[in-house]
């Protein structure tokens, strides 16, 4: 009889159709990847969507004496959604988190984010973007981040991938559910409170 560890990782997750818009879990193989299902895209297999859609997890060393350009990045990422709010749209995200942290000594850097598009599109977009609007990377301040990235997307995109943490286990409330269809959802919500206080005057 095989061992837990011998038997092959299958997935016990309803299908996307079947829990779309409700609570659904995903565990992981180790590594990312259903086996039976892997997928390629453009520069390697893709990552597969689960119920919180597709993202990443970026783990990396900070240049030393660099921390202080992540926390001002952070600022000038802050201020440039303020003044353009849909400045991200075209990544279609439905979040980011950064974090730093110390291991003996030296500082890390994480980013996570979820989006809607796959792996290799979402790094694509974020290089047409940065190029387009003139902002530069917060990856700049990261050990052995390419220095052409702007004219060299293949090089970001491996630098991403070789820094990645897949996780194994994903969960979501409102599970395949898109970024769009979470704003079409709650303007729709708007559009009805505001007719109900109307009709209420």
């Amino acid at each position: 009889m095989a061992t837990t560890l011998e038997k092959p990782p299958v997935s016990n997750a309803l299908p996307a159709e079947k829990v779309k818009g409700r609570q659904s879990a995903m565990a992981i193989p180790k590594g990312g990847y259903f086996p039976d299902k892997v997928e390629q895209g453009r520069f390697g297999p893709t990552y597969p969507r689960t119920p919180v859609n597709y993202g990443f997890t970026i783990i990396a060393q900070v240049k030393p004496g660099h921390e202080e350009n992540l926390y001002e990045y952070a600022r000038t990422l802050e201020k440039a959604v303020a003044a353009t709010p849909d400045v991200l749209d075209v990544l279609k995200l439905h979040t980011l988190r950064w974090v730093m942290f110390d291991i003996k000594g030296d500082t890390y850097f994480m980013y996570q984010g979820i989006f809607d598009t796959d792996f290799d599109k979402y790094t694509e977009d974020a290089v047409n973007i940065f190029s387009s609007v003139g902002l530069s990377t917060s990856f700049e301040n990261l050990v052995g981040f390419p220095t052409d990235w702007k004219t060299n997307p293949a090089a970001f995109v491996q630098f991403v991938r070789d820094h990645h943490c897949p996780s194994f286990l994903e969960y979501a409330e409102y599970s395949y559910v898109s970024s769009k269809e979470v704003k079409s959802a709650l303007a729709v919500k708007n559009g009805l409170a505001e007719v109900l206080d109307n009709m209420q005057m």
